[in-house]
């Protein structure tokens, strides 16, 4: 059922009925900035669902709190909202930065207008507009394409390397028979490259193109409790991990064992990172409208508002690899391969989602946007109350 329109609706449709736009709020709702009504305490009245997806949070959360609560008191931005309010006019203001622990930084533009209500005096509409959008939508691509690059060196790898190198091994083995003691050590050792170069191509075919996905509703929250316990239970025993979920989520639509890969990696990768001594990783679910991707084979934008987030308090991703963090073979770590990224970059993909990141020391995050199942194949899917934060 759809939600009543609020008083500032009500207001603004009387302006849109004569050009005949009934439904105002599907209006705002397609709208890709951000829209906030607030009155003259600065408490937001109406959200669009853009200013939901761009602070995080849900409609219900926001309204009836003040702007404060979700922007630094030295914003710009307030400044802008007094003067259109002084003014009674459109106030416009460029290249302002937000930057907050929660949603990070955000280089945007500003207008604020008066807005004239007889029952409610200083009510002013704010309009954001993200400047870094665009960036955004250009490193899904560069994301894709990482991955395409990745299964195409896959399939040439399996191909050139593993038939050789299966013929050095086997001379090596030839030699070993008839070789001098002193001599076998050479001969093992050419025996044990080989299977650790053979290794290396065997975990780089997981790349290349294989059977199509089992694609059926999945409980996001399920699969994120299988990878905590399989964290706890090894590699993050020394980390304290935090679930902050959203328990009414529908189901998502992906491959049950290739979302518990995806997130595996980026657990491990969270892990990882941490400090030594107070690693924290934090797993949250959010249901978030207002973006839409085109996505490879789909001749429209997919709407994703199934958020879930990985985030952790390490040191942050180095600047020099940001831009280059989801290619094969770039790690950070001593002993990395750089393809754990490279891979969950493929599967996302592959499902036809998109992967994001935002870094700064003590909060870097991984937001995975996925589908939903459609009511169809929901049907019989037991929702599981994933709970509160732990």
């Amino acid at each position: 059922m759809a939600r009543p329109f609020s008083k500032s609706e009500r207001l603004a449709a009387r302006g849109a009925m004569h050009v005949g736009i009934g439904d105002l709020g599907a209006v705002l709702g397609a709208i890709t900035d951000v829209i906030a009504v607030l009155d003259a305490d600065r408490v937001l009245r109406y959200v669009n669902p853009a200013a939901e997806n761009f602070f995080e949070l849900g409609a219900g959360m926001m309204l009836g709190r003040r702007l404060s609560d979700f922007l630094p008191d030295d914003s710009p931005i307030f400044g802008t909202i007094d003067q259109a309010r002084q003014y009674g006019a459109s106030v416009s203001d460029e290249e302002v930065l937000i930057d907050t622990p929660r949603i990070g930084k955000h280089l945007v533009s500003v207008r604020a207008a008066s807005m004239s209500d007889g029952d409610v005096e200083g009510l002013v509409v704010l309009t954001i507009q993200l400047r870094t959008i665009a960036r955004k939508i250009g490193r899904q691509l560069v994301h894709r394409n990482a991955a395409r690059s990745v299964g195409a060196m896959a399939a040439m790898l399996a191909h050139e390397v593993k038939n050789p190198l299966s013929g050095i091994r086997g001379a090596a083995q030839l030699l070993e028979q008839t070789a001098q003691p002193q001599d076998r050590e050479l001969t093992r050792l050419i025996c044990d490259e080989a299977d650790r170069i053979r290794a290396l191509v065997d975990r780089m075919e997981i790349f290349s193109d294989g059977l199509p996905l089992d694609l059926m509703p999945v409980n996001i929250h399920r699969v994120l409790g299988h990878v905590r316990m399989l964290a706890q239970n090894g590699f993050g025993r020394h980390v304290r991990f935090v679930e902050t979920y959203d328990p009414s989520l529908p189901p998502v639509l992906g491959d049950h064992g290739q979302l518990i890969q995806i997130f595996l990696n980026l657990v491990k990768n969270a892990v990882e990172a941490c400090p030594r001594q107070g690693g924290e990783v934090t797993l949250s679910t959010a249901f978030q409208q207002g973006v839409r991707f085109a996505v490879p084979g789909v001749g429209q934008r997919v709407p994703l508002p199934l958020v879930v987030t990985v985030q952790d308090n390490g040191d942050g991703i180095p600047d020099e690899i940001r831009p280059h963090l989801f290619e094969p073979f770039i790690t950070t770590k001593k002993n990395g391969t750089g393809l754990g990224l490279a891979l969950v970059a493929k599967i996302v993909g592959d499902h036809g989602c998109v992967i994001e990141f935002d870094s700064q020391p003590r909060r870097t995050s991984f937001r995975v946007r996925l589908s939903v199942a459609s009511g169809e194949q929901a049907l019989g899917d037991q929702f599981h109350d994933a709970g509160a934060e732990r």
